[in-house]
């Protein structure tokens, strides 16, 4: 993934040294941050009761990117991305991925989907899927790069506007 990687009571937090990016465990502080990601970045957000009970689930991964910038006051951490994973048993659901308007195309969205596909994997899992937008090409090519492919489709899966799901599945290579 690049970048060092240093123990955490409770997981891993990756730093992506160059780009001042770390990724660590969500948690309630979180939230108002969480939920002004996910309003920028889709039609029909989650609310922050549907954030508020995915930080409480035990079988509910979630991670964020966390970028340290130097301001007039010093160094100052702004959360720019998130990724939400739910874990059944030897199956994962990836719930919700995002990064914020202002941090995109800069690789964080890849770097939150490879730590969470780490995480669950670690976890036992050996099978992950997700649904996106039909028409979102660009999380398409990002889920397509990490091994995701077409498993099915859901019709009238999105609102406003109103389109298909596309399912995707990756598999882990059996250990």
């Amino acid at each position: 993934m690049g970048g060092d990687t240093r123990a955490l009571a409770g997981g891993r937090v990756t730093v992506a040294a160059a780009r001042g990016i770390t990724i660590r465990h969500a948690g309630r502080s979180d939230l108002p941050a969480l939920v002004a990601i996910e309003r920028a970045s889709f039609s029909d957000p989650w609310s922050v009761e549907s954030f508020a009970s995915a930080l409480t689930m035990d079988r509910m991964r979630v991670l964020v990117a966390e970028e340290t910038t130097n301001g007039v006051g010093g160094a100052e951490r702004i959360l720019v991305g998130y990724v939400l994973a739910l874990v059944l048993g030897q199956e994962a659901e990836i719930a919700d991925l995002a990064v914020a308007p202002s941090a995109r195309r800069r690789g964080i969205g890849r770097r939150l989907l490879e730590r969470i596909l780490e995480d669950v994997e670690a976890r036992g899992v050996d099978s992950v899927f997700l649904e996106v937008r039909e028409s979102n090409v660009a999380a398409r090519a990002l889920y397509s790069s990490q091994g995701f492919a077409a498993v099915g489709r859901r019709p009238g899966y999105y609102r406003h506007p109103s389109e298909d799901a596309l399912l995707l599945k990756r598999e882990f290579a059996p250990t």
